[in-house]
């Protein structure tokens, strides 16, 4: 099998065969008016080359609308890879082509990006930001692209939106655990730029807390597990029991780590719950309590509704996912 870079191009068609890129395009799609003999030259010019055509070659003759722009803060966390797996799947099926951007968690990268995705002059995006404020999500809509933002309240005649609610959940959360008598006290772990949905989380638990007249503790900590991790075990070294709400796995698992290794057990004395939850909350000891959200279901619906956009027959601009709490034995309830 050839090398990814070997593989021959439709411009390499083009130049060996002597015709234009649209004459190559045509001729692969069986469009157009192309003579007998530059048909044959271009045909034997493929054989020859042992090209393959593309999703996006295959549309150039027909101006069908193929390319879809994906803009995601990182793809190296669990819930976005799963995000993009379902969007992948259903950009198969539709024959679509996709190009990836990512921001790296930068309010100023992710406008940048929104930017070169519209100049990119895709056909639709689907954008999955936490970075961006309202007022940033209200300016996509000024591009006249057919887009589908995740997580963010925006309106627009061709603009969807996915909602994912976990806020209401913690809430419940609050409202259920401080319910009972010989309850810890909460502590919310506040990351840095966690972006919109930790925000409202974050919100959530306080207005709870406040509402009920409980006593409870925000702690800054960083989006990483190692730091987490050292950050914890002078942190129980004067600490010895509590519920702490964590931004995703990883964190979650670095509180219980560093509890265990300080000598105190989980749940007894310190429990631990994931609000992002993913694959992994299953397979760590002791299992995660989590909450859930089908993010490769988040995927599909996204580039279903983004289709119906380009199609101009989407009727629901907005479509909302409500996360689940799935008990682990990271809590004693």
């Amino acid at each position: 099998m050839k090398n990814l870079k070997d593989r021959v191009t439709i411009y390499q068609v083009a130049q060996a065969a002597g015709v234009s890129l649209a004459t190559v395009s045509r001729v692969i799609n069986k469009s157009g008016s192309v003579t007998e003999a530059t048909k044959q030259r271009v045909e034997e010019t493929i054989a020859a080359l042992g090209y393959k055509p593309s999703a996006l070659a295959q549309a150039l003759a027909t101006n069908r609308t193929t390319n879809i722009g994906v803009i995601i803060p990182s793809a190296n966390y669990v819930y976005i890879s799963n995000f993009l797996n379902g969007i992948a799947s259903i950009g198969r099926e539709k024959g679509y082509v996709l190009t990836l951007f990512s921001t790296s968690h930068s309010r100023e990268e992710a406008l940048s990006m929104i930017d070169k995705v519209i100049t990119a002059h895709v056909d639709g995006a689907i954008i999955f930001d936490d970075q961006l404020g309202q007022d940033d999500v209200a300016r996509i809509s000024s591009y006249n692209v057919p887009t589908v933002v995740i997580d963010a309240k925006v309106s627009g005649e061709k603009i969807g939106d996915v909602l994912l609610d976990y806020d209401s959940n913690v809430s419940r959360l609050v409202a259920t655990y401080c319910a009972s008598p010989d309850h810890k006290e909460m502590t919310f772990l506040h990351v840095h730029n966690g972006g919109r949905l930790l925000d409202r989380c974050e919100r959530s638990f306080i207005k709870m807390h406040q509402k009920l007249g409980a006593s409870y503790k925000i702690v800054n900590c960083d989006d990483s597990y190692s730091r987490t991790y050292a950050d914890f075990v002078q942190y129980f070294k004067n600490t010895k029991t509590g519920y702490f709400l964590c931004y995703r796995d990883s964190i979650a698992a670095a509180i219980m780590n560093a509890a265990t290794d300080s000598g105190l057990k989980v749940p007894e004395d310190i429990e631990v719950v994931s609000i992002v939850g993913t694959k992994y909350a299953a397979i760590v000891r002791p299992t995660l309590s989590s909450f859930h959200i089908d993010m490769s279901e988040v995927g599909k619906r996204s580039m279903y509704m983004l289709t119906d956009l380009l199609n101009q027959n989407l009727v629901d601009k907005t479509y909302r996912f409500e996360a689940s709490f799935v008990k682990g034995t990271s809590t004693i309830n």
